[in-house]
């Protein structure tokens, strides 16, 4: 019996770690979803202030960091469509396109939300069922005359294998 319970406790152990790996996983993801939503609300706030500065000093990134002072020419913007295809668009174009990408990253952050919900509520059941020490199923004698958790149409059959014992 004691192989048993310290069968069942590595199994435990085992579950509990593919938990905290999948919702690891998931926080991950849900921090670089939040952080992109996070620059593309700043780089929309900073489109309005390009609104009426032709003519005027900006400082444009050039990569990692790096800026350059450069005057803005025009208020048409070249967009990067993927794949290094550059489009030019006008303010309000650019920022409609930010809008439908912020859109799309919040639905990603509601299924990633969902999806922790789900594994949340998968390690509560696990724990619960390990408390219990076991769980009713279909067919298993049991001696402790608990509540039977069977589905609806086994459920009389359970109640009256529970009746027998």
């Amino acid at each position: 019996m004691k192989d048993n319970d310290e069968q069942s406790q590595q199994q435990l152990a085992i579950q509990f770690q593919m938990f905290e790996q999948q919702i690891r996983m998931i926080q991950e993801q849900l921090q670089a979803v939040e952080q992109a939503i996070i620059e593309l609300g700043s780089l929309n706030l900073e489109l309005d202030e390009l609104i009426g500065k032709t003519d005027g000093d900006i400082l444009a990134p050039i990569g990692r960091g790096i800026y350059a002072s450069a005057k803005l020419t025009s208020e048409e913007l070249l967009v990067d469509i993927g794949n290094k295809n550059f489009v030019k668009k006008s303010i309000p174009e650019t920022k409609k396109i930010l809008q439908e990408q912020l859109k799309k990253l919040e639905k990603v952050k509601e299924e990633l939300n969902t999806e922790l919900e789900k594994i949340n509520a998968e390690l509560t059941k696990v724990f619960i069922e390990h408390q219990e020490g076991h769980k009713h199923s279909h067919g298993e004698n049991c001696e402790c005359k608990e509540e039977c958790t069977c589905e609806n149409e086994e459920e009389e059959e359970c109640e009256k294998k529970e009746e027998e014992i």
